[in-house]
C-alpha cells in the first residue's frame, strides 16, 4: 500500500515506518524542494540525517535541523520546504495514536532507541493489520515520542497586521538592534498596545520571541554551514562566546555538540 494512500486512511495500521531518499519515486523524496499548503488524515513525525527542513502552519513557523524529529499532528495544515536533505525517516500514525502526542506541531529530540525502533518498522509489510509483537513495538515508539524533549524551534507568529510586520521585519533582519517601542512607532503602533497585543497573540514577550527568532536564523545558519563566528556576527552578538552562551542556555549545548552527526 503507497504512503500517500496510508496517510489519508483513519483505519488500518496504528503506524507506518518509511525510510526517505532524493531517489526519483521514493515515497518519502526529500532534497531540496517544497512542498504546498496541505494536510493528512494522520499524524506525520518526519527526521533527517542532514540539510534543514521548514515547515509553516497557519499559526506559525519552526525549523527542524538534523537528527530532530518534526511532529505535525492530524489535519493540521502545512507547508514544507526541504534544503539539501538526502536520507531521512519518517512515520503515518493513525489518529487515534496520535491523540497521546502534543496537539500542535513541535520539534522533538531523537534517541538511539527511537532511531532503531523506526528501522524495525520501517521493514514491515504494509498490511491492514499489524502482528501482536509488532503493536508491542509501536507502544514503545509512542513511548518515545511522547517523552521526547521539546527544542525551543518553533516561532509562533501575531495575527494583527502590524505587530506581523514587526515580526517579519526581524525575522529577515534578526541583527535590528531597535527596542519594542521604536518597532512599534515605526509599525504604527504604541508600545503600550503592541506590547499587550503581541503577548496575548504568540505567548510570549517581544524579547523573548525575538530571542526564538534568532535561534532560529542561528540554526538554519549553522545547518548550512556557516561558522559560529560569522553567525555571532550576523546576528548582532558582540563576541562568538556570547553567542554561545546563548546557544547553551537554549539547547543545554554548544553548537558544535548540537549538530554532531549522532546518527549510528
Amino acid at each position: 500500500m503507497q504512503m500517500a494512500q496510508l496517510s489519508e486512511r483513519a483505519d488500518g495500521p496504528l503506524l507506518v515506518a518509511f525510510q526517505g531518499n532524493d531517489a526519483p519515486g521514493n515515497e518519502f523524496r526529500l532534497g531540496t524542494r517544497e512542498y504546498d499548503w496541505h494536510r493528512h488524515v494522520r499524524g506525520q513525525l518526519f527526521c533527517i540525517e542532514q540539510g534543514l527542513v521548514q515547515v509553516r502552519t497557519p499559526h506559525g513557523a519552526w525549523l527542524m535541523p538534523p537528527h530532530r524529529a518534526g511532529w505535525i499532528p492530524p489535519g493540521v495544515q502545512h507547508k514544507v520546504s526541504v534544503s539539501g536533505a538526502l536520507s531521512g525517516w519518517g512515520l503515518m500514525l493513525r489518529p487515534d495514536a496520535a491523540a497521546v502526542l502534543p496537539s500542535q506541531p513541535c520539534v522533538l529530540g531523537v534517541n538511539e532507541l527511537l532511531r532503531a525502533l523506526v528501522r524495525r518498522a520501517a521493514g514491515w509489510s504494509r498490511k491492514d493489520a499489524l502482528q501482536h509483537e509488532q503493536e508491542r513495538l509501536c507502544m514503545v515508539l509512542l513511548d518515545e515520542v511522547r517523552l521526547a524533549q521539546h527544542e525551543p524551534l518553533h516561532l509562533p507568529l501575531p495575527t494583527e497586521r502590524r505587530l506581523l510586520q514587526i515580526a517579519h521585519r526581524l525575522i529577515d533582519h534578526p541583527e535590528d538592534p531597535r527596542t519594542f517601542a521604536e518597532l512599534a512607532s515605526w509599525a504604527g503602533l504604541s508600545a503600550r498596545t503592541a506590547r499587550r497585543h503581541f503577548v496575548v497573540q504568540t505567548g510570549m514577550s517581544l524579547a523573548r520571541w525575538r530571542q526564538h527568532a534568532r535561534l532560529a536564523n542561528a540554526v538554519e545558519r549553522l545547518a548550512n554551514g556557516h561558522t559560529v563566528a560569522d553567525v555571532a556576527d550576523a546576528l548582532g552578538y558582540a563576541t562568538p562566546s556570547n553567542f554561545i552562551a546563548m546557544f547553551r542556555r537554549e539547547f543545554g549545548q554548544s553548537p558544535g555538540k548540537y549538530f554532531a552527526d549522532r546518527h549510528s
